[in-house]
């Protein structure tokens, strides 16, 4: 028999903890002013089922691209965080995001302490006409998937329990805080007139710099550094996590209008018009560098357009969504062609398409904005104010920099908790095996026969 260790009962004996605390939490009577608009209550509704449909949707689109023998381990990391965050944001990361600001820097965490006075309290100052929980769970979606973004860049070599440890700490220090200096109406990002509409800084931007350090503190896979070539484990998986993303996607920014209106319908528009002329772009710029059409570059593309679009897709108008599609297409195939060259192992290209598209749509906000689509948006340099998107570059700078140190410190800081990244051996016999005892195989699971049953 096993021997169990002390680090093997810590997470289940965490979770047993928060779980019994759950019992003694008084309960309130619901809120309900009699104001809510139904439409509105249903729209985000749909959109909050939406944006987590986009989590198994990544999963795909991960596991498609690695190695066939981390398909399974590659997936789970990005699903995990479904369950970790959704337990985490109720104890008190909405708390720490969205509850009464300190400072504009981070939210008390006794504001909404395991969903305290939520169901019980009035909606959300930005949201009037929906109920707070709503707006609770729409906004745990956003912080389940930015995790499971990170997993892209250090696929095929970090360890399971590192990873767990790594999105708890991920989602306490940089994604909370974040949340709370762009989206809370007294955090420093939002007072500064920083616009992200839907998460350009606090999804992208913040899991691609994540990626960076976690790329560089694991440093580079056996394969990479001998150049040899991985094959896509399932290139039509790939093709149904870009069609599960570009769906969910419409939860994501339609939804961050927060109403049934024609702002979300314009912010529909764009999310789909972006995506289209970004896979074109990706697909068409790799003809002209002398590369074959592919599926895998439409499908890459596409996601690039939907990650630039994010933080301007309630601000911008529909044309000008085509030019931010296409445009920061290009400037990723490019970061993606720059980072092929160097030493850095960002395995499914995180930072080049997430980071760096990220910071493009930002910057792209700054540019089109215009008060014609938002009237409680700004007018952009297209429209004659440069300054805002020297706001905007101010914004993306601040978030980039606190989120690659941030990061960086927590990999670290795990690594010296439990080693974080596997073995020479466990890495050459795959993290399915290794770390699961299970192995994808002919396009399905099967158990590894070595693993108890």
């Amino acid at each position: 028999m096993t021997k169990i260790t002390l680090k093997q009962i810590i997470p289940f004996a965490i979770l047993a903890i928060v779980a019994i605390a759950s019992l003694f939490i008084p309960l309130k009577p619901n809120f309900d002013e009699g104001k809510y608009n139904a439409a509105d209550v249903a729209w985000v509704l749909v959109a909050t089922a939406l944006v987590f449909l986009m989590t198994p949707g990544l999963a795909f689109f991960y596991g498609g691209m690695v190695h066939r023998k981390n398909v399974i381990s590659t997936m789970i990391k990005s699903i995990v965080s479904a369950g970790i965050i959704s337990v985490l944001w109720v104890v008190v990361s909405f708390s720490l995001a969205f509850g009464d600001s300190i400072n504009g820097l981070i939210g008390n965490p006794t504001t909404f302490l395991f969903f305290q006075n939520v169901n019980s309290g009035p909606s959300w100052s930005l949201a009037p006409t929906v109920p707070l929980t709503l707006f609770a769970l729409f906004q745990l979606m956003f912080a389940i998937i930015t995790p499971g973004l990170v997993v892209g860049a250090v696929a095929e070599r970090i360890r399971f329990t590192s990873y767990i440890l790594f999105i708890v700490l991920f989602a306490v220090f940089v994604y909370s805080p974040l949340a709370h200096w762009t989206w809370h109406p007294e955090g420093i990002l939002f007072k500064m007139g920083v616009l992200d509409f839907a998460g350009g800084t606090v999804v992208h931007i913040s899991a691609g710099m994540a990626a960076l350090a976690g790329a560089l503190v694991l440093k580079r896979r056996r394969v990479h550094q001998e150049h040899l070539e991985v094959p896509p484990a399932n290139i039509p998986y790939v093709l149904i996590g870009t069609g599960l993303l570009w769906f969910g996607w419409f939860g994501f920014n339609a939804g961050s209008a927060l109403g049934a209106g024609s702002l979300a319908v314009s912010a529909f528009a764009t999310t789909n018009v972006a995506a289209g002329a970004a896979g074109l772009s990706w697909m068409f710029f790799d003809v002209i560098r002398g590369k074959k059409p592919s599926v895998l570059g439409f499908c890459i593309g596409a996601v690039v357009g939907l990650v630039a679009i994010t933080p301007g897709a309630g601000f911008v108008a529909i044309p000008q969504s085509i030019f931010i599609g296409a445009f920061a297409a290009v400037v990723s195939n490019m970061a993606v062609a720059w980072k092929s060259k160097t030493s850095l192992d960002d395995t499914l290209d995180v930072f080049p398409c997430h980071g760096v598209g990220g910071i493009t749509g930002m910057l792209l906000t700054g540019v089109f904005a215009t008060k014609t689509v938002n009237p409680a948006g700004v007018d952009g340099w297209f429209y004659g104010n440069p300054d805002f998107f020297f706001t905007q570059l101010k914004g993306v700078l601040i978030v980039a920099v606190f989120s690659f140190v941030v990061s960086f410190v927590i990999f670290k800081l795990v690594n010296m908790i439990e080693p974080i990244r596997v073995t020479q051996e466990e890495e050459e016999e795959g993290l399915d095996a290794s770390q699961h005892n299970e192995k994808y195989s002919q396009g399905s699971l099967i158990l590894d026969p070595g693993a108890p049953h």
